[in-house]
């Protein structure tokens, strides 16, 4: 299936939910593509070959990113590690704060989850303002990695995220430009 079929696909897998979780936000609701198993599966092939070659982990954010990361991790036969919300891990961690559009957001990995010369990528299902993405690139640059690629299935260009993340080759799957 070319690139062309699978963002079709896809953009039929997704649904449009208006004023959530707040009024003027038109949510991107990706259940009904989790929910078709050969849609998600083509999801996470199509994923994998924008990956850069010679990755060591997969890094994905909660929650959404849980999915779509080890989805591919499990593919493509390399490790997965989580950035969770503050409280959620249970051995010695390594945190960040970040802002947000109204406020302060905070998130925590392992300490052990990587070290020097691991490179990675970064997976989420949205980059929309890049701040989670960049605040998950710092905190694997604090534990001495190496941010490699960020991919995701959605990205609304209207927010200009990949700003944030200049760094690093990005890649996503489905464009809105809303």
């Amino acid at each position: 299936m070319n690139t062309y079929d699978i963002t079709t696909e896809l953009a039929h897998h997704i649904r449009d939910i208006p004023d959530f979780p707040k009024p003027g936000i038109v949510f991107k609701d990706i259940t009904p593509l989790l929910a078709n198993g050969p849609v998600f599966r083509r999801c996470i092939v199509a994923m994998a070959e924008s990956m850069p070659r010679h990755i060591d982990y997969i890094v994905g954010m909660e929650s959404r990113g849980f999915i779509f990361g080890a989805a591919l991790a499990s593919h493509l036969g390399i490790g997965f590690i989580p950035v969770r919300k503050p409280g959620k891990l249970p051995h010695d961690i390594h945190a960040i704060e970040y802002e947000l559009e109204y406020g302060v957001d905070r998130l925590e990995i392992h300490r052990d989850a990587l070290s020097d010369h691991h490179r990675v990528v970064i997976v989420d299902d949205l980059l929309a303002t890049g701040g989670t993405a960049a605040a998950t690139a710092t905190l694997i640059r604090q534990l001495g990695a190496e941010p490699v690629a960020a991919l995701f299935v959605i990205e609304l260009d209207s927010l200009q995220g990949r700003q944030k993340l200049n760094d690093m080759k990005i890649s996503s799957l489905l464009h809105y430009r809303e």
